[in-house]
């Protein structure tokens, strides 16, 4: 086990920086103009930025109320035991219901986590691995759908959630199976 852990590091710290060098020179030996094209891209998301400001306040507000309400702790307490059987932890729970929410609401859910049971805990190695492996469906949903005028989202809320659902139970394992809980 230490030696998948090893690898696993060792290839954490190189990945990013790799990625980084690789693409630059990739474009420039494929002759694009790298830096233009950077900067077409920043002046693009900048638009984009701009685009979905709207969407993007409406989402938090709605977490914030939905927090404050105490729904949240309704929530948790009707999910507990079901998410209990499948092997994720009870504690876990709070990420597992803002991430598909929001991102701001999520990376506060592991701070609280960091608070309660300190940063080495298992539960907040679970709740970062949540936290990468899912994604914010509803939000991509608010913002992105909503920049682009698409109103009837067919497939995409269903097919989002079960991937969601997926990673949630799957984080708890790997952690689980990785650092032995």
């Amino acid at each position: 086990m230490n030696t998948v852990r090893t690898i696993a590091e060792l290839v954490g710290v190189f990945t990013v920086p790799l990625l980084i060098v690789f693409f630059p020179l990739y474009g420039l030996f494929k002759r694009v103009p790298v830096y233009e094209r950077f900067v077409e891209g920043a002046k693009d998301g900048f638009t984009v930025a701009v685009r979905i400001m709207p969407y993007m306040v409406a989402i938090i507000f709605a977490v914030s109320m939905f927090r404050a309400s105490g729904a949240m702790g309704f929530l948790q307490d009707l999910l507990r035991r079901p998410m209990a059987a499948i092997g994720v932890p009870p504690e876990t729970l709070p990420m597992a219901i803002v991430r598909p929410l929001s991102g701001g609401g999520s990376v506060g859910v592991i701070g609280d986590l960091v608070k309660q049971y300190g940063p080495d805990s298992i539960f907040v190695k679970m709740a970062a691995t949540m936290f990468g492996s899912t994604e914010t469906t509803f939000y991509i949903i608010a913002v992105y759908f909503g920049a682009v005028n698409i109103r009837k989202t067919r497939h995409a809320v269903p097919v989002g959630l079960i991937a969601d659902i997926a990673a949630i139970v799957l984080s708890c394992w790997v952690v689980r199976w990785f650092f032995g809980h």
